[in-house]
């Protein structure tokens, strides 16, 4: 527990302060982003947005894998979501090697096996980009009239530049 500690205390900060107590499950603005798991992202205020405004989804890539799909149908049916944000970024992990040099990294360092995962490493971001935005507008199972965007975010600038 002492390694949880700092958390503990800066949630007793946060509570103290705590303000969204009559926020909904919905989305407020509409928008889903799928986006990356690197801490250096904060999906609201990259948007303008603050809590309860927008659905979150994050992993390693920003994919769009078959629990964002199942994640998208729940939320454009019953959270209020009409418009998703798919949003890569510059300078990601994911699209700085192979699948297999990433596993072979994860051996290096920990002695751990991981090739019975798919990693979903990237070697053209436009192009996986460009085929998540098409998954999602293809898919039967979200609810009609969702419009899509794909833009990649700019670690280094904080700039969001539009692919489609």
């Amino acid at each position: 527990m002492d390694l949880f500690a700092d958390l503990i205390v800066a949630n007793h900060e946060f509570a103290n302060r705590f303000k969204s107590e009559a926020l909904t499950g919905e989305a407020r603005q509409g928008l889903a982003i799928v986006t990356c798991m690197d801490s250096r992202i904060d999906p609201l205020k990259i948007v303008g947005m603050q809590a309860g405004d927008a659905k979150i989804l994050r992993n390693a890539g920003a994919r769009v894998t078959e629990d964002v799909l199942r994640t998208l149908v729940l939320a454009t049916h019953l959270l209020g979501v009409n418009r998703i944000l798919v949003m890569p970024h510059t300078d990601c992990r994911m699209a700085s090697g192979e699948e297999h040099e990433i596993h072979a990294l994860i051996k290096a360092k920990s002695g751990m096996d991981t090739r019975s995962i798919e990693i979903r490493t990237v070697k053209d971001p436009i192009a996986a980009l460009k085929m998540d935005v098409t998954r999602i507008e293809t898919y039967p199972l979200l609810a009609p009239g969702i419009k899509v965007m794909g833009a990649v975010y700019s670690v280094q600038s904080g700039l969001l530049e539009p692919i489609l």
